[in-house]
């Protein structure tokens, strides 16, 4: 299978010479996402709500890539503030309790101070 290379949209992108995602033969790459709403233009105060807002930004790509969370094997999550770690823990377990890939959490400020989380996902999708 050919290369493919998934958008969001994001100007971004093309400013900083990558992708939101990228499929290489069985595997989807999701680059480090970030709760802010695409089609708003806008990201929330709340971690909680950027988290969940990070989920849905990553199903989409996923989708794009015929993936879903489902195919996850991996996660790396950047939060700007430790004490946050409480508050998207759960969250992390509503979306990924069953499927349980390996993750890495790292404290790191972000490019933008709004952004208080940043999630990267690495899935491999399912033959037939």
């Amino acid at each position: 299978m050919a290369r493919k290379l998934i958008s969001s949209g994001s100007s971004f992108e093309a400013l900083a010479g990558y992708s939101r995602a990228v499929v290489d033969g069985d595997f989807v790459f999701v680059a480090g996402t970030t709760g802010f709403d695409y089609k708003a233009g806008s990201i929330s105060p709340d971690v909680a709500e950027q988290t969940r807002q990070c989920f849905r930004n990553i199903q989409a790509a996923l989708a794009q890539a015929d993936a879903s969370l489902a195919d996850v094997v991996r996660v790396v999550v950047y939060l700007a503030r430790r004490e946050d770690f409480a508050v998207v823990a759960p969250i992390f377990g509503e979306h990924l309790k069953d499927i349980r890939p390996a993750n890495t959490t790292v404290i790191a400020p972000l490019i933008d101070e709004r952004m208080l989380i940043e999630i990267e996902a690495t899935a491999k999708r399912r033959s037939g």
